[in-house]
């Protein structure tokens, strides 16, 4: 019986396809979650955890529920909260805006103001602190009704990639 030489290497070629098939395993594993107080649905890329505590958007007392998680450094999250007004709502988006710039000691690299068609009241920015390597921060700060959100992907600049981006921000909707 002749013994044939393709068996060692198709073996090894197995063993390299499953090496090569589980480090490509995603760390990402996108899910669909729906707002626990608020109206939107967003994809999370793990399972998320989610809390409420009363915060001061410069002078508007809210309680505001966070939802969020965490992969390879990198925090993905929706805070929710009603205002006792709807015509409150674009102080509040900019007190937002500005508590989470200021929260990673960043500027303004890029802002969009006037939304997407899944948030039309929407200010949409890039952020990044002075650090090195930077933290950035991608938010999006919208409104419906008596209802604030504010969207974030935060984390150091090389973890964050343009496709998670992507995915989180056009998945986030109000509803």
């Amino acid at each position: 019986m002749q013994k044939s030489s393709l068996s060692p290497l198709l073996g090894a070629a197995c063993i390299a396809a499953a090496l090569a098939l589980s480090a490509c395993s995603p760390t990402l594993n996108w899910r669909q979650v729906q707002g626990s107080n608020a109206p939107y649905s967003v994809l999370m890329p793990a399972k998320p955890a989610s809390f409420s505590r009363p915060v001061n958007l410069d002078g508007l007392q809210v309680t505001m529920t966070m939802t969020a998680a965490e992969v390879d450094d990198v925090s993905y999250a929706v805070g929710s909260a009603e205002l006792a007004d709807a015509s409150q709502a674009p102080h509040a988006l900019n007190a937002m805006k500005t508590a989470m710039v200021n929260n990673i000691k960043g500027t303004i690299r890029k802002e969009k103001v006037g939304g997407v068609a899944t948030a039309p009241n929407a200010i949409d920015i890039e952020a990044a602190s002075a650090d090195n390597p930077p933290t950035v921060l991608f938010a999006r700060f919208t409104t419906k009704g008596k209802w604030v959100y504010q969207a974030i992907i935060l984390g150091p600049e090389k973890s964050v990639t343009p496709e998670a981006v992507d995915t989180f921000f056009s998945s986030f909707k109000v509803n």
